[in-house]
């Protein structure tokens, strides 16, 4: 009998859990969405285009950088505007993400000062809604494909994959950077540094096949070289990246995501103290 009735408490117990992480599952995914749909009218609050400019500003961008490096560097890249536009939209994923993210917590001192939230929640909504304005980007993308009538094949199908890997790899990434910029505030203005030279270091702008012999295992050591190449594969040379590919790409996403989210999960308690 007393087994019986432990039996029952068990179940019990175990109800009222999964009713706890419902509702707290339901909760977060309502800020969250609050949040990010709060991002995207500040973004575009007061500007005449508005969300047309997620658009433009990577047209435009390839435009003046297909112009200069046609120009001066002449460098032999076929269909080069979309080889750019392809580097320049994913990286520019990343580097919002992360950028967006690692102040998130900073940003948002007086609401966890006010009310007890699940802080992984803010910069999870900054790579969100990151990502949601590349989504929005892939218009470019389509209409640069289209002026230069470069057709779609299957390996597109791909796409959600590859965005998967750059997402898990940028919420590592930023959590990692959120965290750390709460103790030390240089990192914000360091990172911007970091960006400018990960762009160069990456082949956006730039075939793989200049780089020096030395620098190749530098290259190969690049996450954003392989998910840019990835990207490219699917989108412009119709190729299906291989498995050893995916994994590595899946291991730089898994890698940062893990390292990213013990360093913010260990440090989180603290955040109160400093913002």
């Amino acid at each position: 009998m007393g087994g019986l009735l432990g039996q029952v408490r068990s179940k019990e117990g175990n109800w009222e859990l999964m009713s706890v992480f419902k509702e707290q599952t339901k909760r977060d995914w309502f800020i969250l969405t609050s949040l990010v749909s709060k991002d995207f009218k500040l973004k575009y609050r007061r500007s005449a285009l508005g969300v047309l400019w997620s658009v433009l500003n990577p047209l435009l961008m390839m435009v003046v950088l297909t112009a200069v490096f046609s120009t001066f560097f002449r460098f032999q890249i076929e269909n080069f505007p979309l080889y750019l536009i392809l580097g320049q939209t994913l990286f520019t994923l990343m580097s919002d993400a992360t950028s967006q993210a690692m102040s998130s917590i900073i940003g948002s001192a007086p609401l966890i000062k006010k009310i007890r939230i699940n802080k992984v929640l803010f910069p999870l909504e900054k790579v969100l809604f990151s990502l949601l304005n590349f989504v929005i980007s892939l218009i470019a993308v389509a209409a640069v494909m289209l002026f230069f009538q470069i057709a779609p094949t299957p390996n597109l199908l791909l796409l959600p994959v590859l965005l998967l890997y750059v997402f898990m790899f940028s919420l590592g990434i930023g959590l990692l950077l959120a965290a750390l910029s709460v103790f030390f505030r240089d990192i914000i203005h360091l990172w911007g540094v970091v960006l400018t030279a990960w762009t160069y270091a990456t082949p956006l702008f730039y075939p793989v096949d200049i780089i020096p012999e030395w620098m190749a295992p530098i290259m190969s050591a690049n996450p954003m070289y392989h998910y840019v190449t990835y990207f490219r594969q699917i989108a412009l040379w119709g190729t299906t990246p291989g498995l050893a590919e995916n994994l590595i790409c899946l291991g730089f996403a898994v890698f940062a995501l893990v390292l990213g989210y013990a360093v913010f999960r260990r440090q989180q308690k603290k955040f109160i103290l400093y913002v």
